[in-house]
């Protein structure tokens, strides 16, 4: 039977900042990275006890509880600095890959500083800042993107789902972009409603976009996108021009 669990006081005053590790029990695998102070280890585990929410990481933990097990807490570096702590923990995210974890988003500025390839870190710093001209939409594809990715894969990954308002129907293109680079630009035909999966939950609009590749601005491919994204901000889309 699962319990809340929390530190001594005399175990929080040591610790000071620190990265720990949610693990599966059964293949001792790593389903999320975190940071934080004194009991935020555990909050992730009371919270599946009490909160009905639904999230990848809640039901990971509702899972192995289900089967009479418990998360595995392992505390990865401790006495740190919070910009420390940042950093060991975007590190620890880039490495396992975020596909393999329950965590929504990268860790603090992997965007701009996270895991690349020498190509990427030339393209970065040496491709050129753009300035666009159309109305169009930036998508920011981190999570979901790879290295290998195909042409398919990306215009699928960057079509949607989307919460997006109405100044959608103003974007004429949609920019998919991976650690601050573009990497293909579409051109927006139109846009679907998704349905819930669950028609009683009170969730945003999701949408997500028809197109093809936009051959015309094909000129944008490449390009640092840096003028129009702001770092650390989590939504994945950015408006321009529109």
């Amino acid at each position: 039977m699962n319990t809340e669990q929390s530190f001594s006081h005399a175990v929080i005053e040591q610790l000071g900042y620190y990265v720990y590790l949610l693990i599966d029990p059964e293949t001792n695998r790593v389903f999320y990275v975190g940071k934080g102070i004194g009991n935020r280890i555990f909050n992730h585990l009371n919270r599946a006890l009490i909160s009905p929410k639904e999230t990848d990481k809640l039901d990971t933990i509702r899972a192995i509880q289900q089967k009479g097990l418990h998360v595995k807490h392992s505390i990865h570096r401790h006495g740190l600095t919070e910009k420390e702590a940042f950093e060991v923990e975007a590190s620890l995210i880039d490495f396992i890959g975020l596909q393999e974890l329950t965590n929504k988003v990268g860790g603090h500025k992997s965007h701009f500083r996270g895991q690349m390839t020498v190509a990427e870190v030339v393209a970065l710093y040496d491709a050129p800042r753009i300035e666009i001209q159309e109305p169009a939409l930036l998508i920011i594809v981190n999570k979901l993107f790879h290295r290998s990715i195909d042409e398919e894969r990306l215009y699928e990954i960057t079509r949607g789902n989307w919460v997006v308002g109405s100044r959608r129907q103003k974007a004429r293109y949609a920019f998919a972009v991976y650690n601050g680079i573009v990497r293909q630009v579409y051109q927006i035909h139109k846009w679907h409603p998704v349905r819930a999966r669950d028609p009683q939950q009170k969730t945003q609009q999701r949408w997500r976009f028809e197109g093809i590749v936009a051959e015309e601005l094909q000129h944008y491919v490449g390009g640092n996108v840096e003028l129009y994204i702001v770092l650390g901000a989590q939504n994945p889309i950015r408006y321009v021009n529109c």
